[in-house]
């Protein structure tokens, strides 16, 4: 963990792309897979010694250039397989095949995921400018490079301005957007992001929704993105994946119809977004429903 965002740095070569997917209409001819997941299984023994499988056999694989959303109930393993995916968790079984790589000594200059969390992850003691440093502090990057990094990607987010403040100045919204310039400062070659509008008010989530869209599009990340929020899910993602109740298993995938460049408004009228959102909510709540069942009958 590098700092306040969690990291993991690309050590291996490339791996040979296998079983890519099609690519979007708008990512170009060679869209090659970011990464595979393959098999993972995780399980928890608890005080009680009695195992708790939190995942069983997730297979997935992530295009270049591609935002998948994962949904599920709560305790189907998408913080887990998010903590998998950041190097916060060893302890799994399953593969992991990275398709992206460095150039050169470049490996020390980027990072291979960085990770956005729900909560304020700022620092309250440093300023905006220095929140972003503190990301860049585990690599090699010289001083004029980690000044070009935190001017680009503070105004990439619209913070330029705000550089000099503490977090406390700041709304909700503007903290989590110097959360993210922190992480896309480091140049990622996947951002990983755990709900990380979810402490939001609506108002400010439904702009920083199309902050994100407009991010994206200019940066073109790679992105895995955890949510509670079917329509949030729809709004951001180029393919939303969702989950079983525990163990955590892929129950379907649903590529996202809407295009690379979105407006929020225009995709919550279009009838489409109803429909996949209706179709998606119940898919999640016959996940909850059985969860509950279980829980009832004391399994």
């Amino acid at each position: 963990m590098a700092g306040p965002i969690a990291a993991t740095r690309e050590r291996n070569p490339a791996v040979s792309t296998t079983n890519a997917q099609p690519p979007r209409a708008d990512a170009g001819p060679k869209a090659d897979v970011a990464l595979d997941l393959r098999d993972l299984r995780r399980v928890f023994l608890p005080r009680n010694n009695v195992p708790v499988e939190a995942l069983a056999g997730v297979s997935l694989s992530v295009r270049q250039g591609e935002v998948v959303a994962i949904l599920g109930p709560s305790g189907c393993g998408k913080s887990s397989l998010l903590r998998i995916l950041a190097g916060l968790d060893r302890d799994y079984s399953g593969a992991i095949d990275w398709h992206v790589t460095h150039a050169g000594d470049e490996a020390d200059r980027r990072l291979r995921s960085a990770t956005v969390f729900q909560g304020d992850s700022t620092l309250p003691w440093l300023t905006v400018e220095d929140n972003v440093r503190i990301g860049l502090s585990g690599l090699h990057v010289d001083a004029a490079e980690a000044e070009r990094r935190i001017a680009h990607y503070l105004g990439l987010v619209g913070l330029g301005r705000f550089r000099k403040s503490y977090p406390h100045e700041l709304s909700g919204g503007m903290r989590q957007r110097a959360a993210i310039a922190r992480a896309l400062a480091t140049e990622p070659l996947v951002l990983l992001m755990d709900e990380p509008l979810a402490a939001l008010d609506a108002q400010t989530r439904l702009v920083m929704q199309q902050e994100l869209l407009r991010i994206w599009g200019e940066t073109r990340s790679t992105a895995v993105y955890i949510t509670h929020d079917i329509g949030e899910a729809l709004m951001l993602a180029d393919r939303v994946v969702v989950m079983t109740g525990r163990p955590g298993r892929i129950k379907l995938t649903q590529d996202v119809p809407f295009g690379g460049k979105r407006e929020v408004a225009q995709v919550r009228a279009d009838p489409r977004f109803g429909q996949l959102e209706s179709a998606l909510w119940r898919s999640v709540a016959e996940e909850v429903g059985q969860s509950l069942t279980q829980t009832r009958g004391g399994e």
